[in-house]
């Protein structure tokens, strides 16, 4: 058991790509609960794209980490602790400690997953926010239908792996986009995508018009840039497009080069009457997490949805862990083991 409580620390805000110099790894006190308060202890720490935003103090949908404040970021821990109703000692939880061993909590935003949870990891991505992301996203926004041609950007990805997997329950085509041989034969061999396409190759959008032969009907969007440049052609009249992110872009700090195609853009979409909706998953659909939690666990246990974590070891490195997200270097759900189970 640590003495004490290592945090990694915003030092600076990034200019691009974040660097080492960007984090400082702090060694602080261990907290002691108060009544009505828990003391946790990280197990596993996730680690997601939308961390680059929160690294900025531009105005986004929530408030960026302070200078000198610990990274955000969703764990999985154990109580270590408590003197708060309904959490024991050696109960696993899912919560918000950030990026540090130890944190204090009352509860709020967290979910106690009991004793023996199977695969506690798990609740940080197939059976937390990354599927919950691609469960309403896909469902609600995107609406997929029977016969319908569903187009997934990073598809092997936390979340896009997921949408695609759903989408196949509900009986769309389902094509995938991913970076390198390897994580397209992963996308339709091992999770059952219709097909995949290599958004590295040099005729990538020749490729996505040939497969996708009868139009998109549904893009699920979380990468942007030419990804998304080759999909736009595509789209079917009334098409539905969840925008869940834009991880090509989120290491740029100013427009990309080239002319402004906003018109074009906009002409377009209101010619095809294409939807496009962005979503924060907890902010605009935490009341329906029991709808998912009850739909992906049955999928998992039954073997319809298929999941793969990249898990890496040690806080200190978790800031070279979420430049790998961010470049795509990563295969499956980034996740980083920070201590030992109790």
């Amino acid at each position: 058991m640590n003495t004490v409580n290592r945090q990694i620390l915003l030092n600076s805000r990034p200019v691009g790509e974040p660097t080492a110099e960007n984090f400082r790894l702090h060694q602080g006190e261990i907290p002691s609960p108060k009544q009505g308060e828990m003391l946790l202890r990280t197990v596993y720490l996730s680690l997601d794209p939308y961390m680059r935003g929160r690294m900025s103090d531009a105005k986004s949908y929530a408030e960026p980490v302070a200078l000198g404040g610990v990274m955000f970021g969703g764990t999985v821990a154990q109580v270590v602790e408590s003197n708060l109703d309904g959490y024991a000692v050696g109960d696993w939880v899912l919560s918000i400690n950030g990026w540090q061993d130890y944190a204090i909590s009352t509860g709020e935003m967290a979910i106690n997953l009991g004793k023996n949870p199977s695969k506690p990891s798990w609740a940080l991505g197939v059976l937390g926010m990354p599927g919950f992301t691609a469960y309403m996203g896909l469902l609600d926004i995107g609406n997929a239908q029977p016969g319908e041609t569903v187009v997934v950007a990073a598809a092997s990805g936390a979340v896009g792996s997921n949408v695609g997997q759903i989408a196949k329950i509900k009986g769309a085509k389902v094509v995938g986009i991913a970076g390198g041989e390897e994580k397209c034969r992963y996308v339709v061999e091992e999770l059952g995508f219709d097909a995949c396409i290599d958004h590295k190759a040099d005729d990538f959008a020749e490729q996505l018009a040939a497969v996708c032969d009868k139009g998109i009907d549904v893009y699920f969007e979380n990468v942007g840039g030419k990804v998304f440049d080759a999909v736009l052609p595509l789209l079917n009249p009334c098409a539905r497009i969840p925008l869940c992110g834009n991880i090509s872009q989120y290491n740029s700090d100013e427009l990309p080069a080239g002319p402004d195609r906003s018109y074009q853009l906009m002409s377009f979409l209101q010619v095809t009457r294409v939807t496009v909706k962005g979503f924060i998953i907890y902010d605009d659909y935490g009341h329906r997490y029991d709808e998912f939690a009850k739909d992906m666990q049955q999928w998992v246990s039954e073997g319809k949805i298929k999941y793969k974590e990249h898990m890496i070891e040690g806080l200190e490195n978790a800031p070279a862990g979420l430049n790998d997200v961010l470049n795509g270097r990563n295969f499956g759900k980034m996740v980083v083991k920070v201590n030992e189970p109790l």
